[in-house]
């Protein structure tokens, strides 16, 4: 059961790499940005609640994603399940396709847009002690900032997302430095983070990945 953090700004390719990474590795792809992304469109309490501040930039309190992450740890998915995710969640467990799921399933995580803060790394150190679970690793996507201002304006002109509008870039990329930076010295410290390069093709900075995911689903 491991439990690996997709870490960069705004742009670096989180979600993509997190996909690709769940898909080749048989793990559970938790991201938090999809997750909220999901209540606003449902038009859900939560979502009311956080729509205004996803359209400014402004990074969702810590209560809401926090709950919104032990609740997926607990189910060992973010969105509603259907027969594929049934069989990958059975392969992150180590079960058999046609081997039941147990009520609260330990899957192997790869966690995407989450923590944000130094006080959500700390709440997660908590929420994994409840659970007895451990953080394996940190990877950080680290990309230069002009590329990453290049990739947002592309993806936006593809995916039509609200929250990338040029000053709602501008203020993701600032609320980043001042509030997400922190968490890479935070987790430096303890020795569990490993940068990798992020620019380039998606298939180089998978590449990359790859080879340090394969060093950690090695060790025990």
């Amino acid at each position: 059961m491991k439990n690996i953090v997709l870490f960069g700004a705004p742009g670096a390719g989180k979600g993509t790499q997190a996909s690709l990474l769940a898909e080749k590795y048989d793990l559970i792809h938790l991201s938090t940005g999809e997750m909220l992304r999901k209540e606003v469109a449902q038009d859900t309490p939560l979502g009311r609640r956080v729509k205004d501040i996803m359209l400014r930039g402004d990074l969702v309190g810590d209560d809401i994603v926090v709950n919104l992450i032990a609740k997926a740890i607990d189910t060992g998915r973010g969105t509603t399940m259907d027969e594929w995710d049934e069989i990958r969640l059975r392969r992150a467990c180590g079960l058999a396709d046609n081997e039941p799921l147990p009520e609260k399933p330990q899957p192997s995580i790869i966690y995407d847009g989450f923590p944000r803060t130094v006080q959500q790394c700390q709440m997660l150190e908590f929420i994994f002690r409840q659970k007895e679970r451990k953080l394996d690793a940190v990877i950080s996507i680290d990309v230069p900032q002009e590329e990453l201002v290049r990739r947002i304006h592309e993806r936006a002109l593809v995916s039509n997302r609200s929250d990338d509008t040029e000053e709602v870039i501008r203020h993701r990329l600032e609320e980043y430095e001042d509030k997400t930076r922190p968490v890479l010295d935070y987790y430096k410290v303890s020795g569990r983070l490993i940068s990798i390069d992020g620019s380039g093709e998606i298939s180089e900075t998978n590449g990359r990945l790859c080879k340090v995911m394969d060093a950690l689903l090695e060790r025990n």
